[in-house]
């Protein structure tokens, strides 16, 4: 106990027993007692009133007030507490105020709400990003601001994995990149970038991509036409037909890398023209194993097809035809002459599977997070070897894309590899085999 509260409560103690003796030597013990504890209660009293009157006080810079005893300690205390109460609050106010101050040098909009979607606060990037009112929008819903549906959705759903792109609603020609974050009791904190100078240089690639791409077609096809002629006559000289060859060589390789470019450019702009639609999977890779084992000719590749299951798959057929072409063809490339593949559609509770397993040269695992990216090559040589484009891996990537799924691959050098295309249920058509029998049976 605190030597103020100790020396208080000895001196009550005397205090209670000289009142006590005089009330017996004076033979009015009861008057004495009531007398002593009346006067106890009125100063108790005062030094509520004292410490109600400083708490409450409106003027900061009020003193402690002086007392002794427990009321003493207990003002000291309080004392102390404020101190530190105010100094821990200062401190934390400078650092909210050093946050703010960060957060309004960013280019990028930082916006944080609540639990319910009101806004708690936003940077200056923000209100000239999309418009806000620092008067009107304070604790405003942000759907109620942002009244773009796909935002809504995406708000709501609590799906952030992904950003969101929409117009930004200051100016509809700025394009805004979304970021949410969850965090506390269902707060957001929600991050936006200006992505518009990015968009229309994606627009700028894509266009001269395929603008070049569709100017090399036609001399491309006369410098083959040519080329053929000359192959196909008697007049050439024999000299001439290797470098003949060569180019008639390099010529396919070039329109084959024409056509991946412009078959990807479509794919990633996910353009409506191709209507999507119930495609029947195990017949469509039994067509393409069929067709690697006419490619794969003098190798005598052994491809082995294995269905387990009949689900079909809603999506659009040219694309996913070109993307497992691509796979079934690439592991009969990459396979050595008498190699093993291996291609199973199956399906679990997560979705269907498309595998296509080789037992080829393989690769190094660490070229796997960049595989699918155009051009890339985990081996040059393998790729000039096999007049590959480098795009076939970018085209199966974006297909996917267009249809919910996801690749998986797997390597070994000299071991071989796997690749895996991961469908969601939600893009599964599935049949009941009784009523399909029934039906063919009428």
């Amino acid at each position: 106990m605190h030597k103020r509260a100790s020396g208080h409560l000895r001196f009550m103690v005397w205090a209670f027993l000289v009142a006590m003796l005089l009330g017996l030597l004076s033979g009015e013990v009861a008057w004495v007692m009531a007398i002593f504890f009346g006067a106890y209660t009125l100063w108790s009293i005062r030094q509520s009133f004292r410490l109600h009157k400083w708490l409450y006080s409106r003027k900061k810079d009020l003193g402690v007030p002086e007392s002794y005893g427990l009321w003493g300690d207990l003002f000291e205390g309080l004392y102390y507490s404020q101190q530190q109460h105010n100094k821990a609050r200062n401190r934390l106010s400078k650092m909210i105020q050093r946050v703010r101050a960060s957060a309004n040098a960013m280019n990028d909009a930082v916006i944080m709400t609540n639990d319910i979607g009101q806004m708690d606060w936003w940077n200056d990037a923000a209100a000239l990003l999309f418009g806000f009112d620092e008067h009107k929008d304070q604790a405003q819903l942000i759907t109620n601001l942002l009244r773009d549906p796909e935002f809504k959705s995406y708000f709501e759903e609590k799906h952030y994995e992904d950003a969101l792109e929409i117009n930004s609603p200051a100016d509809p020609n700025l394009i805004v990149r979304i970021h949410i974050t969850l965090f506390g009791e269902d707060e957001r904190l929600i991050f936006a970038q200006d992505v518009t100078r990015l968009h229309h240089l994606e627009e700028m690639r894509r266009d001269f991509v395929s603008n070049v791409s569709h100017e090399m077609r036609t001399p491309l096809t006369v410098i083959r036409g040519y080329v053929e002629t000359m192959l196909d006559s008697e007049q050439t000289p024999k000299v001439w037909m290797r470098p003949l060859r060569s180019m008639e060589g390099q010529s396919q390789r070039l329109e084959t890398l024409v056509s991946d470019l412009l078959l990807l450019e479509k794919y990633e702009a996910k353009d409506g023209v191709e209507l999507e639609g119930e495609v029947n999977i195990e017949n469509m890779l039994a067509s393409i194993c069929r067709d690697a084992e006419m490619f794969s000719g003098d190798e005598n590749h052994n491809i082995r097809f294995e269905s387990f299951t009949k689900a079909n798959l809603y999506g659009i057929e040219n694309q996913l035809r070109s993307a497992f072409s691509n796979l079934v063809f690439n592991a009969v490339k990459y396979t050595q002459a008498g190699g093993d593949i291996f291609v199973e559609w199956r399906q679990d509770h997560a979705g269907c599977h498309l595998s296509v397993k080789d037992t080829g040269v393989g690769f190094d695992p660490v070229h796997i997070p960049r595989l699918t990216e155009r051009f890339y090559r985990a081996d040059a040589s393998r790729n000039n070897s096999t007049g590959g484009s480098g795009l076939g891996l970018a085209i199966v990537k974006h297909v996917l894309i267009n249809h919910s799924a996801s690749l998986e691959i797997s390597s070994a050098v000299n071991v071989g590899s796997e690749f895996v295309c991961h469908f969601p249920n939600h893009r599964i058509i599935e049949h009941d085999e009784a009523l399909s029998a029934a039906q063919s049976s009428l």
